[in-house]
């Protein structure tokens, strides 16, 4: 399957529509994985790993590490890239390799999977770029569906 049929099938997927929220999209790939996902703002990633985000699958939850920027949008878009590994499957099978003074609090044998970004061209990293763009147009859109609401019925 190529990345757009990709992308376009993960949204049709996710049955939320055209626009949604941020947290109805959280709550939606929670129920579907059946565990809580907790986005954490982790300094050393983009100090002393030059990543911008991280997802590390526990036993009974799901991690998304981002680093630190004063843009929303920006932060966002970090962790809607990884979210969209979740919704695209990219975290299943994946091996556990992450250096320890990325997580020291977390016990090597706590982690399950983890996902970074190694390679920009990789077929997964360009999908779940593709389908983190789609996600926030459409949260994008929710937010002015809700302002033209909130302007004609107050």
């Amino acid at each position: 399957m190529n990345s757009a049929v990709a992308v376009s099938t993960a949204m049709h997927g996710l049955a939320l529509g055209e626009a949604f929220s941020f947290d109805s999209l959280v709550e939606v790939i929670e129920k579907r994985r059946g565990r809580s996902i907790r986005i954490v703002e982790l300094e050393e990633l983009g100090h002393e790993a030059s990543l911008c985000a991280l997802l590390v699958e526990l036993e009974a939850e799901d991690l998304i590490f981002h680093a630190p920027t004063e843009s929303q949008l920006h932060r966002q878009q970090f962790v809607l890239h990884e979210i969209a590994h979740l919704i695209l499957g990219h975290i299943d099978g994946e091996e556990l390799r992450v250096p320890d003074f990325l997580l020291p609090d977390i016990p090597p044998a706590t982690r399950r999977r983890l996902l970074r970004r190694q390679n920009l061209n990789d077929p997964h990293e360009v999908a779940a770029e593709s389908l983190a763009d789609h996600l926030a147009a459409a949260i994008r859109l929710s937010v002015t569906h809700d302002s033209r609401f909130v302007e004609i019925f107050g």
